[in-house]
């Protein structure tokens, strides 16, 4: 009897009505179920959104598409949750229908920019101008992008600092994929000799020492120009492209080939230019020293 009458009392208070929403009675207990129904509900959700992410990495799925694949996974789950908890509780969806076109008028004047940032990171997702390892510049800032979420992508840049853009940001204004069809990047070094200098000399020193380094390709080839008769040098150009996905590559490639020409320069002995000035003096010159 002790027990019946124990759990008498406690159905009767879990029956007991709270408050009614649209002529349906919420009751105490199914208050106590919406949070057990959402820890439950986002355990399994992450659950299942971890198997389904290691089974399309072991079939080595784009890792744009998988995480394009896990914020459609947790949208939909959500949606599900809400509705399955609404349900439980007896509450029509219906009676929220002035609540939501409130809470939207709301929305739409106080949160454009969060809307934007949010429309724009599903874009980035399904149209991928933009994926996760590549390489980006935007407005002088240079970086790899290492996630990309709703509301803003997460780049790394060159100098290590983690950087957030709003997405809206990646879609309106112009932004450089070095990255987006292919790895392919090319760059210049400019070297300047002395007046008096063979051209033909130089070209060709300066075309040994960019075919020298292993990451210059060889299609597309090297190409040295004779590009000006400067104020104090004549000016070459050397173009090459390397197969690199950040800017350090193109860098140290750079540098490679700088320290190679300096050293085939000076075994030819040819001279690098540097500024030079004459200063003309009109009139006599006095020279007055100074009373000891």
């Amino acid at each position: 009897m002790d027990f019946q009458q124990t759990f008498s009392s406690i159905r009767d208070v879990l029956g007991t009505t709270i408050f009614t929403v649209s002529e349906q009675p919420i009751t105490f207990g199914g208050l106590l179920m919406i949070p057990i129904l959402i820890v439950l509900g986002l355990k399994l959700t992450k659950m299942l959104v971890r198997r389904v992410s290691q089974n399309l990495a072991s079939k080595h799925t784009d890792p744009n598409v998988i995480h394009l694949m896990q914020r459609l996974f947790y949208v939909v789950a959500i949606a599900i949750l809400v509705i399955t908890i609404l349900d439980i509780l007896n509450v029509p969806i219906t009676a929220f229908a002035f609540l939501s076109g409130a809470i939207a008028i709301g929305f739409g004047f106080g949160a454009q920019n969060i809307i934007n940032n949010f429309i724009s990171g599903w874009i980035l997702m399904w149209e991928k101008p933009i994926r996760i390892g590549d390489f980006l510049e935007v407005e002088e800032v240079k970086g790899v992008v290492e996630e990309i979420n709703t509301r803003s992508t997460r780049i790394r840049r060159v100098d290590g600092v983690h950087m957030l853009i709003p997405n809206s940001k990646l879609l309106e204004n112009t932004v450089v994929n070095w990255t987006l069809v292919d790895r392919l990047v090319r760059s210049t070094v400019r070297i300047g000799v002395a007046y008096g200098s063979d051209p033909k000399q130089v070209a060709a020193l300066i075309q040994q020492a960019t075919d020298e380094q292993q990451e210059v390709l060889q299609d597309p080839k090297p190409i040295v120009t004779f590009e000006d008769f400067g104020d104090n040098a004549l000016i070459f150009d050397v173009n090459f492209w390397i197969n690199s996905s950040v800017e350090g590559g193109l860098r140290m490639a750079r540098s490679r080939i700088r320290f190679r020409i300096s050293e085939l320069f000076e075994e030819k002995n040819i001279v690098i230019a540097f500024p030079q000035r004459d200063v003309h003096i009109d009139g006599a010159v006095t020279i007055t020293r100074a009373p000891k």
